[in-house]
């Protein structure tokens, strides 16, 4: 980690850039986790962040799983919402307008369950003309072959990735599958394929089952975990693909406050996102971005960036950002 004189000032530079974005500061919001335009703002000024992620829409009306859906369980939640979507015309009368009116990046995330489908919702958003990226959230059966999440499947989340950024002249992020077993060999697919930057971890799957009537707890069977308690496994795996892959990386999965934002700059994440702890504590990401940026005065750190990586310079690897390593 690279310690400097602190500015005239003394504010450390809290910039940073991914694939041509600018972002004032590395914190945002997991898809899903923030509603669509500021849901949240009751709370805290959208604005403050350095860019919105928002909730993941479908080319199609989409009711979700049947519920319950959302179970508080030790250190997070259980949950298998099933990404319910309205109309398209709603989405554009409903969600568009706010969305314009963002002053910061706004990265649309979509979903399909075939390459058609992502490859259409991916050009209807890019033609909206006001997001800075599209995330494809890469967690959805692959209809056309055999059911397997394209996120599991390296040659399928290439060929999906390949195909939408042939199709959309801005950014495309894919956000991958916790799975250890793949991780790796999809993380190189789709950086072969042209995706500008990679989201991980999304949560990763989980079932409950009620002891009494000995059948899962939730209605959808099985579900995924999310929250503080995937924390290590989500650093753990950014660790893994920032060693593997030039790309930068949106870093997610358990991180509650500012301590959290570091840990996962430092295995290799640029920009970091809450998640889950948003509904515990609404404040949470202006509370760690107060309390980074004074940790970064006291530490005498000048710019942010250099914690990116930091944790590899014991294996011999510089503190480099992804697309200066070798």
């Amino acid at each position: 980690m690279a310690v400097h004189e602190l500015s005239a000032s003394g504010a450390p530079n809290l910039v940073i850039e991914i694939a041509g974005i600018r972002m004032k500061n590395p914190l945002t919001v997991g898809s899903g986790t923030f509603g669509h335009h500021g849901n949240f703002g009751q709370f805290f000024a959208v604005e403050e962040m350095g860019a919105l992620v928002t909730k993941t829409v479908r080319g199609y009306a989409w009711p979700g799983n049947p519920g319950p859906r959302v179970l508080e369980v030790p250190s997070g939640l259980h949950s298998s919402v099933g990404i319910p979507c309205s109309e398209w015309h709603e989405f554009l009368a409903r969600d568009i307008p706010p969305l314009r009116a963002m002053r910061l990046p706004v990265i649309q995330s979509v979903i399909g369950r075939t390459e058609d489908e992502y490859v259409e919702i991916a050009e209807r958003c890019a033609a909206l003309g006001i997001f800075a990226a599209i995330e494809l959230n890469l967690s959805c059966p692959n209809l056309k072959q055999g059911g397997l999440d394209f996120g599991y499947d390296p040659i399928a989340a290439g060929k999906v990735v390949r195909r939408v950024r042939d199709r959309i002249d801005m950014p495309v992020f894919a956000k991958l599958a916790p799975d250890y077993s793949s991780l790796i060999s999809v993380a190189k697919s789709v950086e072969a394929a042209g995706a500008d930057a990679i989201s991980m971890v999304n949560a990763p799957r989980a079932m409950l089952i009620d002891y009494r009537t000995r059948k899962p707890r939730i209605g959808n069977k099985s579900g995924s975990r999310s929250g503080p308690a995937i924390k290590s496994m989500a650093v753990y795996m950014i660790w893994e693909v920032f060693r593997a892959v030039k790309i930068p990386i949106f870093g997610m999965g358990g991180v509650s406050d500012f301590r959290d934002v570091i840990e996962f700059m430092a295995a290799g994440a640029r920009s970091v996102a809450f998640g889950t702890i948003n509904y515990a504590n609404p404040k949470a990401l202006p509370t760690a971005l107060a309390e980074l940026t004074q940790f970064l005065k006291d530490e005498g750190i000048t710019d942010v960036n250099d914690l990116v990586g930091a944790a590899h310079e014991q294996d011999g690897i510089a503190a480099m950002l992804p697309d200066e390593v070798a």
